[in-house]
């Protein structure tokens, strides 16, 4: 497919952007203590530069250091001294031909007191976010006088240091937000009460930044197309924001939408379909002449190009974190190698833990300074090497194995490559799994690797290909504990695979991790599911929407989630569960009892092939250690990267 309207160039004020495909921010947690902009996020939207984007807006960037910390490591526009580094990174977005702005931003009573040092979070109003849970103080009139001042700085410091414009963050709840918000905008000075008093904020950064900037630096605004709260932005208010901002002399409008409390609006899980809000945009963009960047949960290239017809521009966010060639690979024709995103949620967990930016689908994110495929050791010299197991840590270990030149074999004992990935993708809303698997498939063929399906890897057949080291992915097995009439029981490995039936009205699956919950989910349409988990919760390391989904799914159903109970023995229609904090016993109705209670590592002719080939027997994913697929790929692509590096 042709991408026609994705390759033009537009303009953003006199500013002209190479194609129509933004990469918006996203929290990545990369800068340095001090707020600066280190080597590490340099190369991090380097590496997104030289992909094909055309212009990246840069993480949320701190205004204010008392109260405004929005993450650990975030990048900082508070004081000269990050005007360096800052145009360091703006000097490596130039060099691939891509714009930048600095997207200037203060979390208002979205942030905890402990990123501000035990201090009281502050907003427009005394209003409390649910998530954050801590109440804030409304900042006085001349506090948000100086906070204009401090926005207003911020843009200055980011134009000296060479970038391109700024963005205000105005939307996702912020502080910005929480004045434009009747939700939050409980007011009665100058920035409150009517509609113009809740804009005075903005205008007032905007006007601001204009008399010290100049009018032609541009100026882009975040905002919500709708806040999804009841008593928050609408549509209409949305609208008419818009219109009101256009005429202040902005020049583009970015347009998002959604609150911390009202939650997977603004990052979506799995569950969300491509394209959900495209209205919120549309509606914007016919409202104003200005142009329009947009975000509307874009996977694939060929929705980004029908979305122009909508708006100016495209917004591509996680996408260019599972894959940062996400425009040159659909500007030249290689859409199947695009690893696109899953929805999974994995990059908010980790940054949510205080981590820097991490991927299920791309082990370098994050990493590309010290892990970038630039730095592989390219030295295979057409050594050979064997995989064993094509499942997605196989698959990884055998592309980068022959990124570095060596002639890699992957063996595959089923007719297909995915593994259990494969598995994975059949309950609702994964179907992205399969296009990981197809993706995967297709870089490896790319790459030249010698894939052998239908082929156990014997000893025998490693020796014959003359194979120098052994990579062993060969999966897991599913955990059977040793308990009193566990043969009665299926796995759900072996249920989703159609292995085996779900037989009766009553479906006791046992584990609430990932896998349980998305065959509780999948099996609840035709069976009364329950699932028994030993733990006080559910889902794991699950993001929580995604974990509040599953189980609001299973209840739909009829479904029940029993938590802290362990499985003690699994009768001819029931399950003995005992209590956690009780230690009371109890019987559970089940027709069918299915186990999701973690796999053990498999590894088939290990003795003797350690036995032959000693430390260059590598373990990799679930042979190694059990774990999800953010596992598997990070395994794979490490051990295989380091693998005899000299």
């Amino acid at each position: 497919m042709s991408y026609v309207r994705l390759s033009q160039p537009g303009k953003i004020g006199n500013l002209e952007i190479k194609n129509r495909v933004v990469m918006p921010a996203m929290g990545c947690s990369l800068a340095e203590s001090t707020g600066e902009a280190g080597q590490r996020m340099i190369k991090y939207y380097a590496d997104r530069a030289r992909g094909g984007v055309g212009l990246i807006i840069t993480e949320i960037t701190r205004v204010d250091d008392e109260t405004g910390v929005g993450t650990p490591n975030q990048l900082s526009v508070t004081n000269t001294h990050v005007v360096g580094q800052l145009s360091r990174l703006a000097e490596a977005v130039h060099a691939y031909g891509t714009k930048i702005f600095v997207q200037l931003h203060h979390p208002g009573n979205q942030t905890p007191s402990r990123l501000i040092g035990g201090k009281q979070p502050v907003s427009a109003s005394d209003v409390t976010c649910n998530v954050i849970g801590e109440q804030p103080r409304a900042l006085s009139t001349e506090e948000v006088e100086a906070m204009v001042k401090k926005f207003v700085t911020g843009a200055v410091i980011a134009q000296k240091s060479g970038i391109d414009g700024v963005e205000i963050h105005a939307a996702h709840g912020y502080l910005v937000s929480q004045f434009l918000s009747p939700h939050t905008n409980k007011r009665t000075d100058k920035y409150g009460g009517s509609f113009e008093g809740r804009m005075r904020f903005i205008t007032e950064i905007i006007m601001g930044i204009k008399a010290y900037c100049g009018p032609k630096f541009p100026i882009s605004v975040r905002m919500n197309g709708n806040d999804y709260l009841e008593d928050g932005i609408s549509e209409e208010d949305a609208i008419a924001q818009a219109k009101y901002l256009e005429a202040l002399g902005i020049s583009c409008l970015n347009v998002s939408c959604g609150t911390y409390d009202s939650g997977a609006t603004i990052i979506e899980p799995s569950y969300f379909a491509e394209g959900w809000k495209r209205h919120l945009g549309a509606n914007i963009k016919k409202a104003v002449n200005i142009p329009v960047i947009a975000v509307a949960n874009i996977k694939h290239p060929q929705f980004a190009e029908e979305f122009l017809e909508d708006v100016d521009f495209v917004g591509i966010a996680r996408g260019h974190l599972a894959d940062p060639d996400f425009v040159n690979k659909a500007l030249a024709g290689k859409e199947k190698c695009i690893r696109k995103c899953l929805g999974c949620m994995e990059c908010f967990r980790i940054l949510n833990d205080g981590l820097p930016l991490g991927c299920t689908l791309n082990p370098i994110l994050g990493r590309e300074f010290e892990w970038g495929d630039e730095k592989l050791v390219k030295n295979g010299a057409g050594r050979t090497v064997a995989v064993i197991g094509g499942g997605p840590a196989g698959m990884e270990a055998a592309l980068t194995m022959a990124k570095r030149g060596f002639r890699t074999v992957l063996f595959e004992a089923e007719d297909r490559l995915g593994g259990t990935a494969n598995l994975a993708a059949i309950p609702p809303n994964k179907e992205m799994i399969n296009e990981f698997v197809e993706t995967m498939s297709e870089q490896i063929k790319a790459a030249g690797v010698e894939v052998k399906l239908n082929t156990p890897a014997t000893p025998d057949e490693v020796k014959a290909i003359k194979a120098e080291a052994v990579f062993m992915a060969a999966g897991g097995k599913a955990v059977r504990p040793l308990i009193e009439g566990i043969d009665r029981a299926v796995t759900a490995e072996d249920v989703l695979a159609g292995k085996a039936g779900v037989k009766g009205e009553n479906v006791v699956i046992v584990g609430g991790g990932v896998t349980g919950l998305e065959t509780a989910e999948y099996l609840g349409k035709d069976h009364k599911v329950t699932v028994v988990e030993m733990l006080d919760k559910v889902g794991g390391n699950l993001y929580p929407s995604v974990t509040m989904h599953l189980a609001q799914e299973i209840m739909k159903t009829g479904g029940t989630i029993a938590k802290g109970k362990a499985l003690m023995s699994v009768g001819k229609d029931s399950v003995t569960v005992k209590d956690a904090h009780s230690n009371e016993e109890s019987a559970i109705p089940a027709d069918t009892v299915v186990l999701a209670m973690g796999v053990r590592s498999v590894r088939p002719e290990y003795e003797e092939l350690k036995k032959e080939y000693g430390e260059k027997l590598i373990l990799v994913g679930d042979s190694d250690r059990p774990g999800q697929i953010y596992d598997a790929l990070h395994s794979g692509h490490d051990r295989a990267f380091v693998y005899d590096a000299k």
